[in-house]
């Protein structure tokens, strides 16, 4: 798939299966909510919905709510397969890559999956390549329309843009995130005009558009008041309406992005959302002097993986 001019929204889902996010207020939203979130953003001719196996309920929400030959694309991720070790049969490990890609079809009520990631990028390789390989084969046997890797490193996505197999990437990614531009990956994707760019966390799990009252990790080297008091400037000076319609835009003028992940707790937030995704994006310019202006972030404070248990 070509790049396109600018990212389009996909309807994040981890929120409909768990409580997920630290900027989560609301909860998991009920069936209902779900629902109307759902058939709301279908209406609004949202082209992908993101979930995974790990994602609690959501599959078998998005299954029950999602009706055949409704345009909307999914995207959904093998199990972590957390239960396996380098010291597990690989028969065994076989076998829950079928079960796992199996109850991925039985929960979303379809014959074939749009396109299934694997949620830990090590497994491309691991086991001598056996989990690809198999995915490949179920891929081959009509089960799997395109494969992909969730990465969370630049080693990572670059290991991922050099397996031709690779169709589509997901990756964190928001207006602090220099990660990838130093790393090469962006000009790595550049050369791979057939893989499909997502990515995930451009609030940074709530806490860049949350304001003063947001509850940030303890990390050397962040000082959360600066920080909010940049964006603020910063949204002030682009004439943008929000914090949050900075990191929409910023993330949107990136042309090697084909969907931006935003995850949602209530019908009221998807019309929000919807309504920032209508504004234009930043030009180059502006990116740049969010770029030159915002600070070089910690690592640590760009994956939350990394946070202080604590915080």
């Amino acid at each position: 798939m070509g790049k396109q001019q600018t990212a389009e929204l996909v309807l994040g889902t981890a929120q409909l299966g768990l409580t997920y996010g630290v900027a989560n207020r609301r909860g998991q939203p009920d069936e209902a909510q779900a629902r109307l979130i759902l058939r709301s953003a279908i209406n609004a001719k949202v082209g992908w919905i993101d979930t995974a196996a790990a994602y609690g309920t959501s599959e078998a929400r998005i299954g029950a709510h999602v009706s055949l030959g409704c345009p909307v694309r999914i995207v959904t991720k093998l199990s972590p397969l957390d239960e396996m070790h380098d010291d597990t049969p690989i028969a065994d490990v076989l076998r829950a890559i079928d079960e796992s890609v199996r109850r991925s079809c039985h929960r979303l009520r379809t014959d074939r999956l749009d396109a299934l990631l694997l949620h830990r990028a090590r497994h491309l390789t691991w086991r001598d390549g056996a989990i690809w390989r198999r995915l490949k084969m179920l891929r081959d046997g009509g089960a799997i329309f395109d494969l992909g890797v969730s990465v969370y490193t630049a080693e990572e996505a670059l290991a991922a843009l050099g397996c031709p197999d690779v169709r589509h990437l997901q990756l964190p990614f928001n207006l602090l995130d220099w990660r990838w531009r130093d790393g090469g990956v962006i000009e790595a994707i550049e050369a791979r005009p057939d893989v499909t760019v997502h990515v995930r966390s451009v609030y940074l799990q709530g806490l860049l558009a949350a304001g003063p009252q947001a509850r940030w990790p303890t990390i050397s080297g962040v000082d959360a008041a600066d920080l909010n008091f940049q964006l603020l400037d910063l949204t002030r000076t682009l004439n943008r309406e929000s914090v949050a319609d900075l990191c929409l835009a910023y993330a949107r003028s990136q042309p090697w992005i084909d969907g931006v992940v935003v995850g949602m707790e209530h019908v009221s937030q998807l019309a929000l959302n919807l309504g920032l995704f209508k504004r234009p994006p930043l030009t180059p310019e502006e990116a740049l002097h969010v770029e030159e202006t915002l600070p070089r972030a910690p690592e640590q404070l760009l994956n939350p993986a990394a946070w202080p248990k604590a915080a």
